[in-house]
């Protein structure tokens, strides 16, 4: 099964691997059905989790029914819980927007949805992060998930996101972790994809971020909570929605 998971994930093009997977979700959700573990994105249930990862695959992961990952499932418990996103009227800016969470952030009638992207087919707005055609100031909140270290140029997109954040929004920007490294590595010299997803945990990324990444986004003049909600929550819940303990959700401000 993790072999036949990493084979598909570094083999079908990404475009194509979004449309794929609407037609295997059903599939999934029935095979699997179950009352182990649950995704609090939509209330289901199932045996087992499936397996992810281009690198070094991680079991129990990947829900069958929204295809949601850890972090999604974070990010939905923390905006139910701790925020009024699914309630007040805001003007929110999406990139790359999640298959998990696309449709019904876009179902929400009060908001004002925008997706952006170079590639995603989910994507209202082709840009580049580097250089958003949007004016300064204009978004309530922003979701960048997963998406900064793939960019080269990262200091020029987080000076983008804060530009187009509105003084007293808010910002998501959730990259891959490592918490054991103090700083964030690159090397442009690791050219064989193999060996940049080892080293990267995925071909396309261009660095491992390290803890520096909260004071980059804080030397950007973002004030940055670094809130480790699965120490919020209990162990149980951590365990039934299948989440990475001690993920740490970087949540910005513009003052």
């Amino acid at each position: 099964m993790k072999k036949l998971f990493k084979f598909i994930l570094n083999t079908i093009p990404r475009p194509l691997l979004i449309r794929l997977s609407y037609m295997v979700r059903p599939i999934l959700s029935l095979w699997l059905r179950g009352d182990t573990y649950t995704d609090p994105i939509d209330g289901k249930s199932f045996s087992r989790f499936l397996p992810y990862g281009y690198g070094k695959q991680r079991d129990n992961v990947l829900s069958p029914s929204t295809l949601s990952l850890e972090r999604h499932r974070l990010l939905w418990l923390f905006l139910t819980h701790e925020t009024e996103f699914f309630t007040t009227p805001a003007k929110v800016l999406h990139f790359a927007p999640e298959q998990a969470f696309y449709k019904r952030f876009r179902n929400l009638k009060h908001l004002d949805y925008t997706t952006t992207d170079l590639n995603s087919p989910l994507a209202d707005v082709k840009a580049d992060i580097c250089n958003l055609p949007f004016a300064d100031s204009e978004y309530d909140i922003i979701f960048c998930n997963h998406v900064l270290e793939h960019i080269p140029d990262d200091t020029a997109a987080m000076q983008e996101i804060f530009r187009v954040l509105k003084p007293g929004g808010m910002a998501i920007l959730q990259i891959p972790q490592d918490l054991n490294r103090d700083t964030t590595f690159e090397d442009d010299s690791i050219t064989d994809p193999q060996e940049r997803a080892r080293i990267f945990g995925q071909y396309d990324h261009v660095r491992v971020y390290g803890r520096d990444y909260f004071e980059k986004l804080r030397s950007i003049g973002f004030k940055v909570d670094e809130v480790d909600y699965t120490n919020i929550l209990s162990k149980e819940c951590v365990t039934k929605y299948c989440l990475a303990p001690g993920e740490i959700l970087p949540v910005c401000y513009k003052s």
